[in-house]
């Protein structure tokens, strides 16, 4: 025990109980064993906050257990006290370099209420988009519904959509015909969903099996979408007429997630496929450019795109735990990234400090986030009390993780070089 807490802890003892529960100092860094034991009988909302994850940060550093407890204090609507906890000291190890704006809470204590996201099944998709001018994080979830909330506030904007067939993979953001829209993906369809009068479309052509992924453009003026189940045929739409009007051909294996850029004025997509190739398709003509690139072992689960010094890259992630870099006009791997302990499930890009950073989450219940350039992460990792399976960065920075059947809501500040 350092000499910090060792103090904290003997004049805690001469305070009593009620000292205890309003030094948050000792309940982020003394003996969970210790804490546990005035906590078993106590109904205060800090040792419901200290309670809700304590299976995970039982035995870990006291700087995850800071992390965790400002998660849950989020969680129960607290945010005063979660940014309270984020600052607690911890010996050796910075203040907390994010902000939790808001969380939702699967579990809780019975005195206290926890901000539910009202999902019963893990979140596998995020998305933020605008409705009637309101920023919105709108998920999708195993089972089977679609969910809308307050980007700002978390606060659930209408109740849930159902109406998929199947479990929600994926979703992707759309405007047809002026109205603000999601393309869902499910176990046996693709539908689109109008967020204003929250009515789905009728099912979009040609999908038999499950659809991992979906990705939405503008294709020479017209909203479109794109998507493939397990027959490998990776199917456009356009989302006015709601018919197939092109494939994207040259590939042998199904694809698990995918984005689109621009490339010398012309729209690509990218593509990860079920095999651990990287494909790139020109969305006009349909075809295959250039050859996959290869370097991943097994499935590769998320892709994210960024403009590095004038040159369009990809960045991907999956099975093998690693998050490779590609520079796609050379048709390489420039980069690795190398952290999680598992499968990597989701990646984005964003631009945080006039610098582009690579966010990424994984089944290890971690966020990290990296410099592109050179592999480095930049500060700790944010641990959460479940996998991250999806992720999505609004316009301003903020990180929208979705982790086991809960959502979260990170705004990071510029200067996030913590030890």
């Amino acid at each position: 025990m350092s000499d910090d807490v060792r103090r904290a802890s003997s004049a805690l003892d001469s305070a009593g109980a009620e000292g205890q529960w309003t030094d948050l100092r000792w309940l982020v860094n003394a003996d969970p064993e210790r804490v546990l034991g005035v906590l078993d009988s106590d109904a205060r909302l800090e040792g419901a906050v200290y309670r809700a994850s304590v299976d995970v940060h039982r035995d870990v550093a006291p700087w995850v257990r800071r992390q965790l407890m400002a998660l849950d204090a989020a969680r129960y609507g607290e945010p005063e006290l979660s940014e309270r906890i984020a600052a607690v000291p911890v010996e050796g190890v910075d203040a907390e370099p994010w902000r939790m704006l808001w969380a939702t809470g699967s579990r809780g204590d019975s005195h206290f209420t926890m901000s539910s996201s009202g999902h019963t099944g893990s979140v596998g998709a995020v998305v933020v988009t605008v409705v009637d001018g309101r920023r919105v994080v709108v998920t999708g979830s195993k089972d089977q519904t679609v969910r809308v909330r307050d980007l700002a506030d978390g606060r659930p904007v209408g109740g849930s959509v159902s109406g998929l067939d199947g479990r929600v993979w994926a979703v992707a953001a759309a405007v047809v015909d002026g109205r603000a829209c999601v393309v869902a993906a499910g176990d046996w369809a693709v539908r689109v969903l109008d967020l204003a009068d929250r009515k789905w479309s009728g099912e979009l052509p040609g999908i038999s099996g499950e659809v991992w992924c979906v990705g939405t453009g503008v294709l020479q003026g017209r909203a479109f979408a794109f998507g493939s189940d397990d027959d490998e045929s990776v199917r456009v739409w356009d989302l006015v007429s709601g018919e197939q009007v092109g494939e994207l051909v040259g590939h042998d294996d199904f694809l698990m997630a995918v984005e689109t850029l621009v490339v010398d004025g012309r729209p690509h997509a990218i593509g990860c496929m079920s095999g651990g190739m990287v494909c790139t398709w020109d969305l006009i003509s349909g075809d295959l450019v250039g050859e996959p690139l290869e370097g991943h072992d097994g499935e590769v689960w998320a892709i994210a795109t960024a403009d590095v010094g004038g040159r369009a890259h990809a960045i991907t992630a999956g099975y093998d735990a690693t998050v490779r870099v590609w520079d796609l006009a050379a048709g390489r791997e420039v980069g690795r990234l190398v952290g999680h302990d598992g499968t990597v499930s989701a990646v984005v890009t964003a631009v945080i400090g006039g610098e582009l950073r690579v966010v990424t989450g994984g089944s290890d219940g971690t966020v990290r986030l990296w410099e592109p350039g050179t592999g480095r992460q930049v500060g700790r990792e944010w641990v959460f009390p479940a996998p991250v399976h999806a992720l999505t960065v609004a316009p301003d920075g903020l990180v929208v993780v979705g982790f086991g059947d809960d959502v979260a809501v990170l705004a990071l500040d510029v200067d996030c070089e913590g030890s």
